[in-house]
């Protein structure tokens, strides 16, 4: 028997499992002892499921395949039905033309947890990722958009900083998203701090988009949808994004792997200054800026400033081409604000080129890859009904001190492998 006919008949309906997975592209290796008869249609039995094998090469132990499964956006689309077809083109269209209310209901549909609305949500993403990849190439490879987190503590003065910033933004034609991330309410779920009502004359400006999101219960100060948020501001026409999080910290690392550049905001008064000057907080940053350097605060200000200044020299270099820099911004008077943008168009400009830029943006893929594949994963084993049976005994057990937290974790990856291996 030929590869091709095994293929066809024993391993049918295991590839058309596939094609209704996320993912793209899988590889396979056959080993036969019997050769792949001259002039056989590679391609031909796979026909009906839609497949198109890649390449073969015949090798010292037998003959060597590989399979290539790709599914297209086309594919997709096709298990959708008319009306949702219909509505994910509208959000598309409604997108790419810069209309907010279509802009704002697409993130409504990426944030969603119903499992229908997530594959709409995935294919819009993909016709968008088609799109950005078309206008990056009419760019010359460039990006289009500048990607902006913010962070620091309560108090730092975050959002007045990013009204003042983006209103000066929008007066010089740019076009600006700000994504803020609220930690959630216990209660309702919601935003807690409601960053949005306190950028009033921003919320108005109709080249700035501001969007609200609860992190629900979200580790690192980022919502588990930021990454699919960023590429559909960028898609709706957004130059600059600005991605505001939760308090100081893991976010700066979650946000790391999200933002072409990362900002840190802290007060001048903010305690003992030992507390800022912390590896794990300011090693992440690109451009550090001193807020409320005004009034009885700038002598305190310029101290700060000096100080991290003198801590930055100590840390390793994350670029070969920028050195992370500290001013001091005032949001009240606006002082030091547009020197700020400089900077950061400086940084922007000496990374792009350099091939920094699109080397980090090429990494912050993979780790958003991984990052959906542990969630996967992890809600994967959750739902399986083996695991879902044992987890009310194992929890019971593991608080009455019958067992170990680490020993009912170990019960239950073992009785989800057994049960995986017997299938």
């Amino acid at each position: 028997m030929n590869v091709p006919v095994l293929l066809q008949h024993h391993h049918q309906h295991f590839l058309k499992r596939l094609l209704r997975t996320p993912f793209r592209c899988y590889h396979f290796i056959f080993h036969s002892s019997t050769h792949l008869r001259s002039g056989s249609p590679c391609a031909q039995p796979f026909d009906s499921l839609r497949l198109h094998c890649a390449k073969w090469m015949l090798l010292s132990n037998g003959l060597k395949r590989k399979l290539c499964v790709q599914t297209t956006l086309k594919e997709h689309t096709e298990r959708l039905s008319d009306k949702e077809q219909r509505f994910v083109d509208k959000l598309y269209t409604g997108l790419i033309q810069g209309q907010r209310a279509h802009l704002a209901e697409a993130i409504t549909l990426i944030e969603s947890t119903h499992s229908r609305k997530k594959e709409l949500a995935q294919v819009l993403l993909q016709k968008v990722l088609m799109y950005h990849k078309e206008q990056e190439q009419s760019n010359k490879g460039k990006p289009r958009a500048f990607r902006v987190g913010l962070s620091g503590p309560p108090g730092a003065g975050k959002s007045t900083f990013i009204e003042y910033f983006g209103k000066m933004l929008t007066e010089r034609g740019h076009k600006l998203s700000v994504l803020a991330v609220d930690p959630s309410s216990c209660t309702s779920g919601g935003s807690l701090l409601g960053d949005k009502t306190r950028m009033t004359e921003l919320s108005r400006d109709m080249n700035a988009y501001i969007r609200p999101s609860p992190t629900r219960g979200t580790l690192g100060g980022v919502t588990r949808t930021t990454n699919e948020a960023i590429l559909l501001c960028e898609g709706g026409g957004y130059d600059i994004i600005l991605i505001e999080t939760v308090g100081v910290g893991q976010s700066e690392f979650a946000v790391a792997d999200m933002v072409d550049m990362f900002v840190l905001l802290l007060p001048p008064a903010g305690g003992d200054e030992l507390q800022g000057i912390k590896r794990g907080i300011i090693e992440m940053a690109d451009l550090v800026a001193i807020t409320k350097s005004d009034g009885d605060l700038v002598v305190p200000a310029r101290r700060i400033q000096a100080e991290y200044v003198s801590a930055l020299k100590l840390l390793r270099k994350r670029s070969e081409v920028w050195r992370p820099t500290v001013v001091r911004i005032s949001s009240r008077s606006g002082e030091g604000i547009t020197e700020m943008w400089d900077k950061m168009k400086e940084f922007r400009d000496l990374m792009l080129a350099s091939g920094e830029m699109i080397a980090r943006r090429q990494k912050q893929q993979k780790v958003w890859m991984w990052n959906l594949i542990q969630e996967s994963v992890l809600e994967h084993f959750r739902m399986h009904p083996t695991v879902r049976e044992q987890i009310p005994l194992l929890e019971r057990k593991v608080l009455s001190g019958a067992l170990s937290p680490g020993l009912a974790a170990d019960l239950l990856l073992k009785a989800f492998k057994t049960e995986t291996n017997e299938r």
